[in-house]
């Protein structure tokens, strides 16, 4: 794989590099997003375990980013870099992440369905609170609303996002960024965080099978807690990977049952979303938002019974 002569790390998106202005992705930035969820360069093994393996990748400590990177069956993640000499110890900083999953029996057109029908994630997703579409830009870009539940007791976190998607032969990418929309500002019952490139590759591997690569770099707003960290990189993640495997095993079955043929993500003409202008939106920078110190918050009684017994069996009786 090719690695740029200027800098150690691939190029992201265009849109995530400091833009002010709100632009659709094109090509260069699809392209340059598929490079970045292939690296392998710079990773360092910290954590193995019952199919669990943690990785971690060293940045320049004046950036105070973290890389994490599940892969198949294993799980990569990684606690946060010492940031002693800057005394920022307590601080969550955004993280850039990858997430990679062996799906052996799931076709990638299905996982690139699953992660496009908002009303089946809102039956497997359980950390939603709420999920919608706001209006369309193109065929192939809107801008949507995600909310979504944090360990107990931190408080939720919510995003508004430019989503674009792109087939790409038997490949697919989908990926985000945070914007901002006049009619959607933060909520006081919820700390807005910000989606700095996020997104999806999904590689075929055969007529039944599929790699799914989770890129992440998102700044939750504010300082968590070490458990936090621990608890995500050893049980949330990795649940939350099954939990998506299972609710692509059960897609086809679901949208049998409602409306088989609507899927407007492959057919824009579906789409019944108002049209909006770029120059309604503008990039939601993460210093613009307030920081919410929740260093000192410890792990509720209930959730830490909930995980002690590792991953355990999710409850799937909602995917019918």
């Amino acid at each position: 794989m090719e690695q740029s002569a200027v800098s150690p790390e691939p190029p992201g998106p265009r849109p995530v590099l400091g833009r002010d202005s709100v632009q659709v992705p094109d090509d260069q930035d699809f392209r340059s997003f598929r490079s970045e969820c292939e690296a392998e360069a710079g990773w360092n093994l910290t954590y193995s375990k019952a199919g669990v393996s943690v990785w971690v990748q060293a940045v320049e400590m004046d950036r105070t980013l973290h890389k994490i990177k599940p892969e198949t069956t294993r799980l990569r993640t990684c606690k946060a870099k010492p940031a002693s000499k800057l005394g920022l110890e307590k601080f969550w900083f955004p993280e850039k992440s990858h997430c990679r999953m062996e799906c052996r029996d799931v076709p990638a057109e299905t996982l690139y369905d699953v992660l496009h029908d908002i009303e089946y994630r809102k039956k497997w997703d359980s950390n939603v609170i709420e999920t919608f579409d706001i209006a369309r830009l193109t065929v192939n870009a809107d801008v949507g609303y995600y909310s979504w539940r944090c360990p107990k007791p931190l408080k939720n976190r919510d995003v508004i996002t430019l989503r674009s998607w792109l087939p790409m032969g038997t490949d697919y990418i989908i990926m985000n960024y945070s914007v901002k929309h006049p009619k959607y500002p933060p909520r006081k019952d919820l700390v807005r965080a910000v989606s700095i490139q996020t997104g999806y590759l999904i590689q075929s591997t055969g007529p039944k099978s599929c790699v799914i690569t989770y890129l992440a770099q998102v700044d939750p707003k504010g300082s968590l807690p070490k458990w936090v960290v621990n608890k995500s990189s050893q049980f949330l993640a990795p649940k939350a990977m099954k939990k998506m495997y299972k609710a692509c095993v059960k897609y086809p079955e679901w949208k049998q049952k409602h409306q088989p043929h609507f899927k407007p993500w492959l057919h824009p003409e579906q789409s019944s979303l108002p049209s909006l202008a770029l120059s309604e939106l503008s990039v939601q920078h993460a210093d613009s938002l307030e920081n919410i110190d929740e260093s000192a918050v410890a792990e509720s009684r209930e959730d830490r019974t909930g995980s002690a017994g590792g991953e355990g069996s999710d409850d799937d009786t909602s995917l019918t």
